[in-house]
């Protein structure tokens, strides 16, 4: 079968070796005649699972003891939820900074828990960038912003500086590169882009804020409910936590400074290519280019008939996953950590063909 270049983005490429791995658990796990898909979540095969991919996390991010990380269910959808409930403080009052599709979303769950203010967008210029100088008051309990938009291509190069506690949805960037984790009071992120597959949701909480709400939170909403659990207060997605396992040890096999290093290499080849050729542009400010999500439309000018063109000639060379969002048009090429240079390397070379055979 021949090499599909797998762009999709998400669930996305995960590393081969995994999926090796993962496709024998599914018919015997460790040995013990047992489908890591029928065995209980409570034996000690699978806690043991469950305690090994909560400490990846925590030495690959260099987490301290003040920390907590769990495995949930519910995808950053649902984070948008529990971010808000748990970090509510004494002024019932959170700031989001909004970047595109899913930061408003977490804006407007947001408003179910109390008041979220909007202190920065870029919905005016289409998502095109991130916001510079805003301004972060001192009445509200916390910063919520998304590090990365996959639909538009931006991404935070540059942790806010705020004075309030900062919560983050690192849905499409987590573990793409090193991190101060410090400076995060909340990290939340579904599995399925960078991480594992879809099903599983990571969280890293400081424990100073389990518990401390002043919101009345659902017991399923309420993080003190999974941390004093161990991610185990109800069934845990078993074969996602897996695999999210197995793709954790490929990190830190692999090494996070050396991931961010492999990440802005594949970048810059296909940002340099979209700067270059004649027939395309990309869509996001440069200065906040995505390493994850490179964003670009045909150029002006052109017959939109290309687009169809443009992506047969894709297909031809088994590129798959690259049409743009239905919100932005024109193509989307995520990069995530599994994703092999040679694979944009491919992408590359169909667009210097793409512009020969049309300029």
């Amino acid at each position: 079968m021949a090499k599909i270049h797998n762009f999709s983005a998400g669930p996305s490429i995960l590393p081969q070796e995994v999926f090796q791995e993962a496709s024998q658990a599914v018919l015997d796990f460790n040995g013990t005649g047992l489908s890591l898909l029928e065995m209980s979540h409570r034996s000690k095969e699978f806690v043991a699972v469950m305690d090994e991919a909560r400490a990846l996390v925590k030495e690959i991010y260099n987490l301290s003891d003040d920390y907590e990380v769990m495995f949930l269910q519910g995808g950053a959808s649902l984070g948008f939820l529990i971010s808000a409930y748990n970090l509510q403080g004494a002024n019932k009052k959170g700031a989001y900074i909004s970047t595109g599709a899913w930061a408003s979303k977490a804006l407007k769950e947001g408003k179910w828990v109390g008041e979220a203010v909007e202190v920065a967008t870029s919905k005016p210029e289409n998502y095109n960038h991130i916001p510079k100088n805003y301004v972060v008051g001192s009445d509200v309990d916390y910063l919520h912003y998304t590090s990365n938009n996959t639909i538009f291509g931006t991404q935070f190069h540059n942790v806010p500086e705020v004075n309030v506690p900062l919560v983050c949805d690192m849905s499409s960037d987590i573990f793409c590169r090193e991190l101060d984790t410090s400076k995060f009071d909340l990290i939340y992120a579904g599995a399925q882009k960078n991480m594992g597959p879809a099903g599983a949701t990571l969280y890293i909480a400081k424990k100073s804020l389990i518990g401390n709400s002043s919101a009345n939170i659902p017991t399923m909403l309420n993080l003190k409910t999974h941390a004093d659990k161990e991610s185990m207060f109800n069934t845990p997605p078993v074969f996602a936590v897996y695999v999210s396992m197995l793709v954790l040890r490929w990190i830190k096999k692999t090494g996070l400074k050396q991931i961010g290093i492999m990440n802005k290499a594949k970048a810059d080849l296909l940002y340099g290519e979209i700067d270059r050729n004649t027939m395309f542009k990309g869509t996001a400010a440069e200065e906040d280019r995505s390493i994850m999500n490179a964003c670009f439309v045909l150029n002006d000018g052109l017959d939109e008939s290309l687009t169809t063109s443009f992506l047969d000639m894709c297909k031809t060379a088994n590129i798959s996953g690259l049409k743009g969002h239905r919100d932005v048009g024109g193509f989307r090429a995520s990069m995530y950590n599994a994703l092999p240079l040679d694979s944009v390397q491919a992408l590359v070379d169909v667009m210097k063909a793409f512009e020969i055979k049309y300029a």
